[in-house]
């Protein structure tokens, strides 16, 4: 892990933000103190598509339009 000054930081954000992309944790000084640590996020969990599918239509159980159609939906929207 590579460190950097918070001048340099700010001098150089765009630069360290493209090494952060392509893997890389920078931690961020000030006067030779760790402030801050520069990473890319944790990626999002990825939900299972079958459990996702059961769910919906669980929902769609106990969610009706009443009688709604789409079309009247958005008919009414534009007004």
């Amino acid at each position: 892990m590579e460190t950097v000054g918070a001048y340099e930081a700010k001098t150089h954000l765009p630069k360290l933000i493209e090494r952060v992309i392509k893997g890389e944790r920078i931690t961020i000084t000030k006067h030779g103190v760790p402030v801050a640590v520069l990473q890319s996020p944790t990626p999002p969990r990825q939900a299972e598509p079958r459990k996702i599918i059961a769910e919906l239509r669980k929902f769609r159980e106990n969610h009706n339009l009443e009688g709604l159609s789409i079309r009247d939906m958005i008919e009414e929207g534009r007004r």
